[in-house]
Formats: C-alpha cells, sequence, structure tokens
C-alpha cells in the first residue's frame, strides 16, 4: 500500500508589503514545483525561503492543491 497522492504547490515571489500576501509582479512569480505530499513540499519550500532570507520582500508558499481539487477531503492536517 502506498501514501496517497496529495498535491502541494510551491510558488514564491516579491511581496509587494511586507506582511501581506500580494505579489509585486506576477509575471516574475517564481514555481518551483508540484510535490506529492507536504513533507517533500515542506522541503522544497525551506530551500528556497533560506536561499532568499537576505531579502525581506520575498516569500515562499506552499499550496494545499488537493484541497482545491477536492475540498471535501481533508486528510491533510497542516
Amino acid at each position: 500500500m502506498h501514501d496517497p497522492q496529495l498535491l502541494h504547490l510551491v510558488i514564491g515571489g516579491e511581496l509587494a508589503e511586507i506582511g501581506g500576501t500580494a505579489f509585486r509582479d506576477l509575471t516574475k512569480l517564481d514555481f518551483v514545483g508540484a510535490y506529492p505530499s507536504y513533507a517533500e513540499a515542506r522541503r522544497a519550500w525551506l530551500a528556497k525561503a533560506q536561499a532568499t532570507v537576505d531579502n525581506a520582500h520575498m516569500r515562499y508558499f506552499i499550496i494545499h492543491a488537493h484541497k482545491l481539487l477536492d475540498p471535501r477531503e481533508d486528510p491533510d492536517s497542516h
């Protein structure tokens, strides 16, 4: 038996305002990748977040895409 595939996306870019969630320029959005588990997405997110720590406006996010595909399912508690 294998774990269910729970699609997570990791994206990032410079924010218009520190503390906000609106990106400064959507054409420069960094699509890091799509991952089959939260753990794998978190590893990718952490690597990007640490690599851009010197830029206060740069933020990376994990999107729980599996919840968007089927919002009735919520097996992930993150």
